[in-house]
């Protein structure tokens, strides 16, 4: 039996839906989440606060007015319906509040700030999404650990096609055939080990994924008692450290999408530090640097980071792109 809910939500301010939800999507054929021209489509596994799972559930999300998405779900049972509708107001950013940065940047006036100011007036809808789905970002997240979007990209989509399970549908919330759940714990310990190799995954990656898998239940109960507020985030991220293969990359990159962490940059990644050097003061810089950049605007570092990336600006190339090489039939 399938279970049908909507609701609508009104932000009474102009919403950025694509904007807001674009940042969860990894890569144009990712089985698990889309943004079209109409809205989004998105799947989850639903776990309730001790780690035990509820049911799944597919999410239509569709403009209806500059301020108004209208949000359309079908679930496997009636408590994963109840939670997903609830989780839709974190999803879209509702909690999100940019006001204190908004008044920061107004108060700071220096250049840097007042050009952050501008591109905020250009993009105001947009928002920091919280999934909740913490455990689904870090699996997620771990597999983009040091190779290529195109690698890490490949390694998300085949894993969902081939081990995934379709999602709920009804006539009234169809979803797409190309949708895929994201794997459960259990699910991603049956992978056998020559399947990761197929998928382009390399051995730690996969062996810090089975470690997830393990830890499941701890991340579900840490991620369902920590609100989307900085300071808890922030402590949840240095225990999420504890995990062999989880670092401060990965960790920030997780709680951005599942927390809506405003405040926790990516530290440790390879472009990142030269691009919000480059942005901020036309020269590269390192994560000391760019940690020492963001100060000024604590707690909001992740916030500014994105309208950055929101800005236009691309940062300098050097050298040809990398193109790593394909061992998956040795």
């Amino acid at each position: 039996m399938t279970y049908v809910g909507q609701r609508v939500v009104d932000f009474g301010e102009v919403y950025d839906l694509p904007g807001t939800l674009g940042v969860l999507q990894r890569g144009h054929a990712d089985p698990s989440l889309r943004v079209d021209e109409g809205g989004a489509w998105m799947c989850q596994r639903i776990y309730d606060s001790a780690g035990a799972e509820l049911g799944s559930a597919s999410y239509r999300f569709s403009q209806l007015s500059s301020s108004e998405v209208e949000v359309l779900v079908a679930a496997d049972s009636a408590p994963a319906l109840q939670a997903a509708l609830q989780r839709a107001l974190p999803i879209l950013g509702a909690e999100d509040d940019w006001t204190e940065l908004e008044l920061l940047l107004d108060a700071l006036g220096d250049r840097i700030s007042t050009t952050l100011a501008q591109v905020r007036r250009r993009r105001p809808g947009v928002r920091l999404p919280a999934t909740g789905a913490l455990f689904d970002q870090l699996v997620t997240v771990t597999l983009e650990q040091k190779v290529t979007h195109d690698q890490a990209r490949y390694s998300w989509r085949n894993l969902l096609r081939r081990h995934g399970q379709a999602p709920p549908s009804s006539p009234e919330v169809p979803a797409p055939p190309w949708m895929r759940l994201p794997l459960s714990p259990a699910q991603l310990k049956a992978v056998p080990s020559w399947e990761w190799h197929r998928l382009w995954v390399q051995p730690p990656l996969s062996r810090t994924v089975l470690r997830l898998a393990e830890r499941a239940g701890s991340i579900h109960r840490l991620s369902s008692a920590t609100p989307v507020e900085t300071d808890e985030v922030a402590e949840l991220a240095v225990r999420l450290r504890a995990i062999p293969g989880v670092g401060d990359w990965t960790a920030a990159e997780a709680l951005q999408r599942s927390h809506g962490a405003a405040d926790l940059p990516a530290v440790g990644d390879y472009h990142l530090a030269h691009f919000v050097g480059e942005a901020l003061t036309g020269r590269r810089t390192d994560d000391a640097g760019m940690l020492a950049l963001l100060e000024p605007f604590r707690p909001h570092r992740q916030r500014v980071i994105r309208l950055l990336g929101l800005s236009g600006f691309r940062m300098s190339r050097y050298g040809p792109r990398l193109a790593p090489e394909d061992h998956r039939r040795r």
